[in-house]
Order: structure tokens, then sequence, then C-alpha cells
């Protein structure tokens, strides 16, 4: 097959690659070739700054991902070793206080206190409520996140330092009793309505029948 390259085309070739923007500048020549300007000018930039920006987005989103999965693991970790903790309780009121030690060294919060409604007695360390107060704080739910309620009935002296809380429904003893798991963060953000309630619900379970040990005498 002949060589069909014009002559002289090598030199021009070389003028070509070293003033790229001769051509870029040439609208009838970029016409001519069938190329859109924007596409050798524009494209380049723009597909790597939309790779970038992807890349940018990728690297978040699994560092959020990352994140999230340490905090859970290791609130899970806190909330097993807290459960073992709760069961070595000696009576209500060391029930209490582990509940409250907690809440303060496990997860950095200022308050963890048990509630429980009259009449009755009520078990030293834990905070009495007048009957009907629970389903006014919870409704027909068994858990709420978030905005403060109530605080001076669950936490006592620690109320004013709480800006937000979590809240569990618990049932004890017999006759039954209605009771709140409750935990107090000094952040407007740590505990949200958007958060999941599990792991104090469950912690929850674990200091009912923790305090079905020691019913207390009427």
């Amino acid at each position: 097959m002949l060589d069909e390259t014009p002559e002289g085309w090598a030199a021009a070739r070389a003028l070509l690659l070293a003033h790229p923007d001769l051509i870029k500048g040439d609208d009838a020549l970029m016409r001519s070739l069938g190329v859109k300007p924007a596409n050798i000018v524009e494209f380049g930039p723009a597909a790597l700054a939309r790779l970038e920006a992807a890349r940018a987005r990728e690297t978040t989103a699994r560092q959020e991902i990352e994140s999230l999965a340490r905090a859970n693991f290791h609130a899970q970790s806190q909330t097993h070793a807290l459960i073992v903790d709760l069961l070595e309780s000696r009576n209500n009121a060391d029930l209490a206080r582990r509940v409250q030690q907690a809440a303060e060294e496990r997860f950095g919060l200022i308050a963890g206190a048990i509630a429980v409604e009259g009449p009755g007695r009520t078990p030293v360390g834990w905070h009495s409520l007048p009957p009907g107060m629970i389903d006014m704080i919870l409704g027909d739910a068994n858990a709420r996140m978030g905005p403060v309620i109530a605080a001076a009935d669950l936490f006592g002296p620690l109320a004013d330092e709480v800006k937000s809380m979590a809240l569990v429904r618990m049932a004890v003893w017999s006759p039954l009793r209605q009771g709140v798991l409750a935990f107090g963060s000094t952040e407007p953000d740590g505990f949200t309505r958007d958060m999941g309630a599990e792991l104090v619900a469950f912690l929850a379970r674990v200091v009912e029948r923790t305090a079905e040990r020691w019913p207390p005498l009427s």
C-alpha cells in the first residue's frame, strides 16, 4: 500500500502539537474538522471536575458510613458491658446508682435515671412520678428521643443541665407499676427524634428484669 501521507505532514503535525491554541481558536477549522470547539476546550476540564466531584462524594459517603459503623459498634460494646454491670446490682438502689454511673462514664451523658409511678413505695435512688404522668409524657409510644420534657421529675438536681433526653417505658413488679428508664444529655442534639431507641429499650428490659428481684414492700 502506497503511503498517502501528504508531503510536509510531519512538520505540520509538529507545528500543531506545539501550538494547540491555534486550532482551538480557529472556528472555521474546527467546523471543517467536524469538531465543536467545546469538545476540546471544555470537555476535558468539565469531565475531570465531574469525576473529582463524584470521587469527593464517594469519599465523604464512605467516611460517614465508616464513622457511623464505628459509633454503633462502640455504643453496642458499651451497652453490652453495661448489661453485665447491671446484672451484678445488689439491690434497687445499687441498680439506680449503676445506671447513673454508666450514663456518665460509658456514654458521656449528664444523667441516667429510673423513675416509677405511685402509689406505692419507691426504691432509694429511683424517682417517684405521679400516676398517669408516663402516659402524658410518652402518649401511646414506648420510647421518646429528643427535646426535654418533665426533666425535673426525672433528673432532679441535674435537670437544668439536660438539653435532650431518651425515655423508654418500663413495667415492673406485681401489682404492675409503670416506669421509665431515662438518659439526659447536655447537648441539644445528643438525642434527636430521628434516632433509633433500640439500645435504650434493650437496657430498659434489663433494668425491668433486674428490678424484679427486689419488689418494694408496700
